[in-house]
């Protein structure tokens, strides 16, 4: 049976839906409904055992290469280096494990949210009951403080107010009311409904228990979180594909490589499978997964420092990749805090500067640069902006704290601007009497005294209401007719600055010790508006622009007006400063509708946690790496689903942190963009890593084959091999992990999410690195053979070349493109020279120390042998840096024929 749509039902319909009635249920019918609809919480997730959560952390690519290494290694005795990559193998799956424990507990946190306590009224009697025995038809009761135990239709509501952030990402109280709502509304229009988990702010009301459980809008959000799939990194997805072809490729070499030895050169079978196995040792860069992971580490740390806390280590990758950030408004784009930007009256429009409750900034005329002197009209608009209010604001540990509604705070600390003292002025007008603000009526008044026999009324409200409610307008000082024609207009201009619109009257009253609804009906005049909106963050502007140079689209995604958000929008760069989609408008599209929407439309307004779902899952499947930013329990879906979730550390619910891959400490979105460039540098770095690793193994690689080609002994044994792509990737290979970011790293579009790991750039650089080591080493080793040099003494002269070379071309890798004759070449990264010195020290003890040389088969060599190392070792580093040359010249010249 299809359920109502409540919010669009009166409260007589809804509660004959539910067979119930004001005086509520029965206990025997609770007690029927309770085993009919379960009880009234969401179900509980299947855990996995520790030891599974354990276990599974060695089911990934990374790991797997990293202990088919320390396979090899502990099969050819290598017993250190099998400890060292164990121990790296071990490290990882227990942070792994750390972090899946947090976001296991995701679910949990949504659990925790909801309320424990409930007033229900059954058999005409209100009573105290644990809401989990809350049913479909039970009559609640709530007050101020109450957290609403199961989604409620309204049945009685008194100035009640709900925070409903955790659903709808904003910061203000919803405003409640019983009557129904369109069927279309968007959650946060939904005023005649209160949602499992959210707050009550102010206010008492009743409402009709209509959902209960899952089937809350809290429980949906559970489900849907559930059932979200998490999608590969682009990274993973890079290094599977990498190792496949990698693997195929060492198989298919190793097995013609044995063949031709066996078959052609007349090789023992024994000969050739120990040669096999050193051909698979020198293809295999076991060293890159540890490289990878010290990258992402590394990065994580640089992260943190910049106010980014990275949960899951491939995150840190994605984040270079991202091509389109899809952020909440409130909190992460503005600062959170209401501000009043303008007022106007009838003697001038005024601007106001600063930013949040600290009353701090000036007020000027438009079109006029110098503060002004308060006037007459100004200074009384100031006056009742903090009389008739429920606001206060503190000091505490130097900071300005709110308590109170955020629009009332933005008032006080207008009128604090003006140079109006709180405490000064409660003292000198107290009040007599309010009527408080309620829906019905859209405005709030108080009265007010000044111990000199003066009594006056103050009023505050919609602009629309209290036009129609004002005779006279203030003038400096004198009451001329009201032009409702232009109040009208100034709202409307107000209203497209995206700015909230509050209208202040006055009314001078007759003693009195009592405040009637009819006292405000007549001879108000009009004191001005004040028009506030919370305002972007200064840094959100730039970081955009920021964005938007680095090629990255920017998607503002909020559960706010329509109007509001093209507002912001405009004024951080967001969008076109017209289009917006509504969650109503994406409710009418299927996915190809809202998948080419997606591509032409920056701002969506009025959205839900569906919304927000489906618009992060429309992006990807345009092939765009989506990072999504949200706060509340509405985003965890979308935060999930996301190539890299990003949830805020301040304001963020348990839920948010818990879900996402990154936690911003400081909710703002200029550490997003820093991140961003970080996640840039660590790419950088890895392809750096990559560039510099896998041509030693091209290296080894191909002298090996060139022995067995020439019907040679091996110039390097596989000990010698593993040997050399350990020490070079724990020093050389290391130090690049370490690089800084490159200068143009956020001038530059997203590189393209099909790329492939080795694009054919890199295959030709590896190419050309390869076969540089491979006549140097191989050259030297036949050189030394063929001056009588025993086997051992020419092997340690080719281990010591292979080195050599890669010392050099440490200096290469660290500029990809760019030239290396540079100051920065030497000192730009410190950890480069600590590392090259390292090497040396353990070459010298391989080559010299008896146990080292028993251990691997080397050989003491003289001072000649070094001088021919050295000088062919350099000729690495300007034969790549020719080549470096020669691509920069292309590319110009390509750069020149398209201009």
């Amino acid at each position: 049976m299809q359920q109502p749509v409540w919010h669009a039902i009166s409260v007589e319909s809804a509660l004959e839906q539910l067979q119930s009635q004001l005086s509520g249920l029965s206990q025997q019918q609770a007690k029927q409904r309770l085993l009919d609809y379960g009880p009234n919480q969401l179900p509980a997730t299947r855990k996995k055992s520790a030891l599974t959560r354990f276990a599974q952390q060695f089911h990934n690519l990374l790991i797997y290469i990293l202990i088919a290494a320390a396979i090899i290694t502990a099969l050819l005795g290598q017993w250190i280096d099998f400890s060292v990559i164990l121990g790296v193998v071990f490290i990882n799956a227990l942070i792994g494990y750390i972090q899946e424990g947090k976001a296991e507990r995701a679910l949990d946190a949504i659990s925790n949210m909801l309320s424990q306590q409930a007033s229900v009224i059954r058999d005409n009697k209100a009573m105290p009951l644990n809401a989990v025995e809350l049913v479909p038809g039970d009559i609640v009761q709530l007050q101020s403080g109450d957290k609403v135990p199961a989604d409620l239709r309204l049945i009685d509501s008194h100035e009640l107010r709900i925070d409903e952030a955790i659903l709808t990402g904003e910061s203000l109280s919803s405003q409640k009311s019983i009557s129904p709502c369109q069927e279309q509304s968007a959650l946060g229009d939904r005023n005649c409904m209160a949602y499992s988990g959210t707050l009550i702010t102010f206010g008492t009301a009743t409402g009709l228990v209509v959902s209960t459980g899952r089937h809350t809008e809290i429980g949906q959000i559970s489900d849907m979180l559930g059932n979200v799939d998490v999608l590969e990194t682009p990274l993973l997805k890079r290094i599977s594909k990498f190792a496949r072809w990698l693997t195929l490729a060492i198989m298919i070499l190793t097995s013609i490589t044995f063949l031709y030895g066996f078959f052609v050169q007349g090789y023992t079978a024994t000969d050739m499978f120990l040669a096999a196995v050193g051909l698979a040792v020198a293809a295999i860069p076991e060293g890159l997964p540890a490289i990878i992971t010290i990258t992402l580490a590394i990065g994580v740390q640089a992260m943190a420092n910049r106010k980014a806390i990275i949960r899951k280590l491939p995150a840190v990758e994605t984040l270079g990749s991202v091509t389109t950030i899809c952020s909440d408004k409130t909190g992460t784009l503005t600062c959170n805090e209401m501000t009043v930007k303008n007022i106007i009256t009838a003697a001038g429009n005024y601007e106001v500067s600063g930013v949040g409750y600290a009353p701090l900034g000036n007020i000027t005329l438009i079109n006029h640069a110098e503060k002004i002197t308060v006037n007459s009209c100004l200074e009384e608009l100031s006056r009742a902006a903090m009389l008739c209010n429920d606001a206060r604001l503190y000091q505490e540990n130097g900071q300005w704290v709110l308590h109170g509604d955020p629009t009332e705070g933005a008032l006080v600390t207008m009128a604090m601007k003006t140079g109006q003292d709180a405490d000064v002025l409660y003292g000198q007008c107290p009040r007599i009497d309010a009527i408080p603000f309620e829906s019905e009526h859209r405005f709030m008044a108080t009265l007010h005294h000044d111990h000199k026999g003066q009594y006056f009324m103050y009023v505050k409200g919609a602009p629309e209401r209290l036009i129609d409610m004002c005779v006279t307008q203030k003038l400096s000082g004198d009451e001329t007719p009201i032009d409702k024609q232009f109040w009208h207009d100034k709202v409307n201009e107000l209203a497209e600055k995206g700015q909230r619109v509050l209208a202040i009257a006055s009314k001078l009253m007759e003693k009195s010790q009592d405040l009637s609804f009819s006292d405000t009906q007549q001879g108000l005049s009009l004191l001005g508006f004040v028009g506030m909106i919370d305002p972007p963050r200064e840094e959100a502007i730039t970081s955009v622009k920021a964005c938007h140079n680095a090629g990255i689209n920017v998607k503002m995604i909020t559960g706010d007006h329509a109007a509001t958000a093209v507002a912001i929008g405009r004024i951080l760069g967001i969008g076109d400063g017209k289009a917006v989609l509504t969650g109503v408008d994406i409710d009418n599209m299927d996915n190809d509708a809202l998948i080419q929407s997606v591509q032409d439309i920056d701002i969506f307004a009025r959205t839900s946690p569906i919304h927000k779902l489906r618009l992060v899952t429309a992006l990807q499947s345009t092939g765009q790496i989506v990072s999504m930013t949200g706060d509340g329990v509405n985003d965890a879906p979308a935060l999930k689903r996301a190539d890299v979730g990003v949830a805020m550390g301040m304001k963020g619910t348990s839920v948010a942190k818990e879900t996402a891959e990154m936690v911003l400490v400081d909710d703002n979105f200029k550490s997003i963009v820093n991140a961003v460039e970080q996640g840039r540098t660590v790419y950088d770095n890895i392809k750096k890593s990559i560039l510099f690793i896998l041509p030693t193994n091209g290296g080894e690689a191909l002298t090996i084959l060139a022995a067995i080609i020439l019907g040679r002994l091996l110039p390097i044994t596989p000990v010698q091999i593993l040997w050399v792509n350990m020490i070079t990737a724990v020093t050389l290979a290391l130090a690049l992990a370490f690089e800084p970011a490159e200068k143009n790293v956020m001038k530059r579009p997203p590189r393209n999410p099909a790329e492939p790991l080795l694009t054919p750039f890199l295959i030709w650089r590896i190419i050309f690195v390869s076969v540089i080591l491979l006549f140097g080493t191989f050259g030297l080793f036949i050189f030394e053979r063929e001056s009588g040099s025993s086997i051992e003494y020419s092997r340690t002269v080719a281990l010591n070349m292979l080195v050599t070379f890669e010392i050099f071309y440490l200096f290469n890798a660290r500029y990809i493109i760019e030239h290396a004759f540079k100051r920065e070449v030497l000192f730009g990264n410190r950890y480069a020279v600590y590392a090259v010195g390292i090497l040396i020290v353990f070459q010298l003890i391989l080559t010299y120390t008896a146990p080292a040389q028993l251990l691997f088969g080397t050989e003491a060599i003289n001072l000649e042998s070094w001088a021919r190392i050295i000088i062919i070792g350099c000729s690495i580093f300007f034969l790549v840096e020719a080549e470096k040359f020669v691509l920069r010249y292309k590319r110009r010249k390509s750069e020149t024929v398209v201009d």
